[in-house]
């Protein structure tokens, strides 16, 4: 009895000196200004701190975190730091439940209680290790220094898959592995030393970037479920920059198809409904059995002049995985132009069930589009809305899935007009996103407020990337590429 007693003593006087002293605090009919705001959000058991700042001056905030089925967490400082062991243990068990937290914040020597929130914790699990992102300067005009890199989800241990100052001016794009699974691995190298990067089970090929056949580039890279054959769109891309107050630069193409490439053949599987001389074919994905490919198409425009009246619609044609085929007719899936819209980045969900994409005005390349939001196919009702339990004023964009449905990642410029950030978000049985939630960081406001650079073409990954970045520089470099042939 009294060891138990000394023990409790003990425990009293340290959770006094933790609250540096919170006493008659004043209370305030609002919700704490913090950032980032992860009020109200849903997140996975396993997910990195929610560490957050007050978006104003205080000398300290003190925050209790206590889970509806038990447990408590409790950090006072500069800003709300998490023990990441501690954090998982109380998501761990509050899987399923809420988590309600307390913020306190000191002004001038006195202390002001913030009305209670809550974050949820879905009984959903991530099923993926993290993400894979490109990191660029945000303009898109230079790209002196940027990379494609890979982040631990279930803590802040960044790495970086290849970067660019191992090739100077080589930019390096559209990267996506093979239903999270990185052990089928492709992207894309521009510039003086050009080529695809098509990686399966440790062999890494080096593709010829393009030929006199494709016209374009292999860009915009899907694989099919199976492993043997990647869908690619070939483009001729030209970038313009606007001068009206409030636009930015504008991507387009002179010319752009879709193709299906065969890795174990070299062969690029085309088709005259896929490569037409007045249509634009773009960024291909296939079904999740892989007897669809899906990709957008708008009917070809005089550049740059009427860049505004370029308009993607949703469209599929049955492809045959045995005999690599491509079916006679074409489907529309959704009609964008019918709305005076545009439609871009079509991504199914793997278990088959919705196609996510996003809608804006004109054109494709939505990252820098305000009016740029996510919208939701139903496959099975064939019904679409906008998905505004996500959007923002701002641009939302480039999107993808986890591998059991039930998360998306995206890139959004919400915060600051600027910079795109990733947010992540969960997808429940039917059909209702919970709100986003951005990507945790140990010191998320001072790491926001410092970093030079924005996220975009984001995936989640089931496993880190294995990756020989050294031996991939002198690859680039070299002239060898693997010569491909059109069926």
């Amino acid at each position: 009895m009294i060891r138990r007693l000394l023990y409790l003593f003990i425990w009293v006087l340290l959770t006094a000196a933790c609250t540096d002293g919170v006493k008659n605090a004043t209370t305030a009919d609002r919700l704490p200004p913090i950032f980032p705001d992860y009020a109200g959000v849903t997140v996975p058991v396993g997910i990195a701190p929610l560490n957050f700042a007050l978006a104003e001056d205080c000398d300290r905030i003190d925050v209790v975190v206590s889970g509806q089925k038990g447990g408590q967490l409790h950090v006072n400082g500069r800003y709300a730091d998490f023990d990441v062991d501690e954090w998982h243990a109380l998501l761990e068990q509050n899987r399923g439940a809420d988590l309600t937290v307390t913020v306190c914040a000191k002004h001038d020597g006195r202390w002001t209680q913030y009305r209670d929130f809550t974050i949820t914790v879905s009984p959903y699990a991530l099923d993926e290790w993290g993400l894979t992102y490109r990191r660029i300067a945000p303009g898109y005009e230079v790209y002196s220094a940027m990379g494609l890199y890979q982040r631990d989800l279930s803590n802040f241990d960044e790495t970086a898959i290849l970067e660019n100052t191992q090739v100077p001016g080589m930019c390096i794009n559209c990267h996506t592995s093979n239903r999270t699974d990185p052990s089928q691995f492709v992207f894309h190298v521009r510039g003086e030393h050009g080529a695809t990067m098509i990686q399966r089970d440790g062999h890494r090929e080096w593709l010829r970037a393009s030929s006199d056949q494709l016209g374009g580039s292999m860009v915009y890279p899907y694989w099919h479920p199976s492993g043997r054959y990647c869908a690619f769109s070939t483009n001729q891309t030209r970038q313009g920059f606007h001068v009206a107050p409030g636009e930015r630069i504008e991507v387009f193409d002179h010319s752009s198809d879709v193709f299906v490439y065969r890795p174990d053949t070299h062969e690029m599987i085309s088709d005259s409904l896929l490569m037409t001389k007045d249509w634009s074919e773009n960024t291909p994905t296939f079904s999740p059995d892989g007897r669809w490919l899906y990709y957008m198409t708008c009917l070809q425009q005089e550049y740059p002049a009427h860049f505004k009246e370029e308009r993607y619609n949703l469209c599929r044609i049955a492809f045959d995985p045995d005999k690599g085929t491509f079916g006679s007719e074409v489907d529309t899936l959704f009609n964008a132009a019918a709305m005076g819209k545009s439609l871009t980045w079509p991504r199914p969900s793997y278990d088959g069930r919705y196609i996510l994409f996003t809608l804006m005005d004109y054109g494709y390349f939505s990252i820098w589009h305000n009016e740029a939001d996510q919208w939701l196919l139903d496959l099975k009702t064939g019904e679409a809305r906008a998905v505004d339990e996500i959007n923002s004023p701002r641009a939302d964009s480039y999107h993808n899935w986890n591998v059991n449905s039930h998360w998306v990642v995206f890139t959004s410029r919400r915060d600051d007009g600027l910079y795109s950030r990733l947010y992540l978000a969960c997808i429940d049985s039917r059909g209702r996103f919970s709100k986003p939630f951005l990507l945790p960081q140990h010191d998320p406001q001072r790491y926001y407020d410092r970093t030079l650079y924005s996220f975009n073409t984001p995936d989640f990954t089931a496993r880190p990337v294995s990756f020989d970045a050294r031996t991939a520089g002198y690859e680039i470099r070299s002239s060898e590429r693997v010569g491909t042939k059109m069926r």
